[in-house]
């Protein structure tokens, strides 16, 4: 069993930054990877950035040069930076583990920038 505890999100101006952090518990398998979604208003969830097992990163194109994931191995926790933060980046953002046997949900933390 994963478990996946979400932290950071906030109010934030537009143009400003916040850290969101994803702690990680439980057995993970050898190969995985680890993403954030995020889901607005009456919208769809959509991937918003992936990291692997071996560390490679990927993101949204709404996100690149302004998001990066990373994690840290020693505290079993993910990180997402996110810069210059845009009203449309307003959502609730979910951790996500894509394990071997099955994937695994956080419960979300509200990000909300305002204008």
């Amino acid at each position: 069993q994963v478990q996946l505890v979400e932290s950071g999100g906030g109010l934030v101006q537009a143009g400003g930054s916040l850290r969101l952090s994803c702690a990680v518990s439980g057995r993970l398998s050898r190969t995985y990877v680890m993403g954030w979604y995020r889901q607005a208003p009456g919208k769809q969830r959509e991937l918003v950035a992936t990291i692997t097992s071996g560390g490679s990163t990927g993101y949204a194109d709404s996100v690149k040069g302004r998001f990066t994931i990373s994690r840290d191995s020693a505290k079993n926790t993910v990180y997402l930076q996110m810069n210059s933060l845009k009203p449309e980046d307003t959502a609730v953002y979910y951790c996500n583990a894509d394990m071997t046997w099955r994937d695994y949900w956080g419960q979300g933390t509200q990000v909300t920038v305002s204008s």
